[in-house]
Parts: structure tokens; C-alpha cells; sequence
């Protein structure tokens, strides 16, 4: 089915327009996936917030230049599935999870804020913990001094309340 003018142009303003919000942008072939896996991939991208879409590798060329992901346009050849992502991790973990499990789903490039990824850099990219592990982990390192230093001022009093328990149990024996 060719699309005419006028569809063409409205694909290549909505990928322009989803591209204004993404960090990343992968590419992966899927040539002998069947329609089931990727209808399972596609519920996986989405709740992930990896918008999957099949172009055609002139409208994507069209609707990447002038953009931060314009490195890709060489390797936009052959049937592929564009993975456009504001989270590079979480997509990139779909993908090659994907990939993990589907022989025929080959991850070709990506492109992270005007730097090329290869296959090896997707995958070591989705191995990285998730934006909100790494809130976490951010938060414990901010948190760990201050927890510390209540707890070496609350030291104080407590040992002070020990040191009395003691010398009433003492006097208690004695008196006894």
C-alpha cells in the first residue's frame, strides 16, 4: 500500500514530533519474527514507553534529519522496526530481552543524543539499572550521612540511659 503525498508527510510530522521528546532511538530488523512475538513486543514497548513503528527508511531519513539522531540515517537499510524511547534504558531492555528470546530479531544501531550505538552498546545499555533504581540508589547515597548522624546523636542520650539503668540495678544489689 503506497501512501500519498499528504500521508507521507503527516508520518514524517508525527515521528518529527515524537523525536522532540525522545532520548533515544533504536533500530532493529525483524525479518522472520512472526506477528504474534512482535504483537508481544509491542505490548511490552508500551508499557515500558518504547513507541515501536515500522517506517519506511525514507520517511525516517526525512523525519530524523536536522535532529540529534541523524547518525542513524546510514544504517537505515532493509525491513526495520524504529524504537523511539525517552528512556533509553527501559527501551533498550525490552529490546534485547526481546532479542534474547527471538533469533530472527537482530538489533542493528541506536543513537543516544548524537552518539552511534552498535548491537554491544544496546545491550550493555539495557544490563544498567532502571531510572527509578537509580533514584533510589541516588536518594540511600544522599540519605546514608544524614541517617548516620542521627543516629550518632541519638547515641548519646541512649548511653547516657544505660549508664542510669546500670547504676540503679548496681545500687539495687547492693542494697539487696
Amino acid at each position: 500500500m503506497s501512501l500519498n503525498l499528504e500521508r507521507k508527510q503527516a508520518v514524517v510530522s508525527e515521528i518529527a514530533a515524537q523525536l522532540a521528546d525522545a532520548q533515544a532511538v533504536m533500530v532493529a530488523e525483524y525479518r522472520g519474527v512472526d506477528v504474534a512475538a512482535v504483537t508481544g513486543l509491542r505490548a511490552k514497548a508500551r508499557q515500558s514507553g518504547l513507541s515501536l513503528r515500522v517506517l519506511k527508511n525514507t520517511l525516517a531519513r526525512r523525519a530524523i534529519a536536522g535532529t540529534p539522531f541523524e547518525k542513524l540515517s546510514d544504517q537505515l537499510v532493509g525491513p526495520l522496526l524504529y524504537g523511539i524511547t525517552a528512556d533509553p534504558v527501559a527501551g533498550a531492555k525490552v529490546l534485547a530481552e526481546f532479542a534474547k528470546e527471538n533469533e530472527a530479531f537482530v538489533i542493528k544501531a541506536g543513537v543516544m543524543t548524537n552518539s552511534l550505538m552498535t548491537e554491544a552498546d544496546i545491550k550493555t545499555l539495557a544490563m544498567l539499572p532502571s531510572r527509578e533504581e537509580l533514584l533510589a540508589m541516588l536518594v540511600g547515597t544522599m540519605q546514608a550521612p544524614i541517617v548516620k548522624f542521627v543516629r550518632t546523636l541519638n547515641e548519646v542520650p541512649a548511653k547516657f540511659v544505660r549508664t542510669l539503668a546500670a547504676v540503679q540495678a548496681a545500687k539495687e544489689k547492693s542494697a539487696a
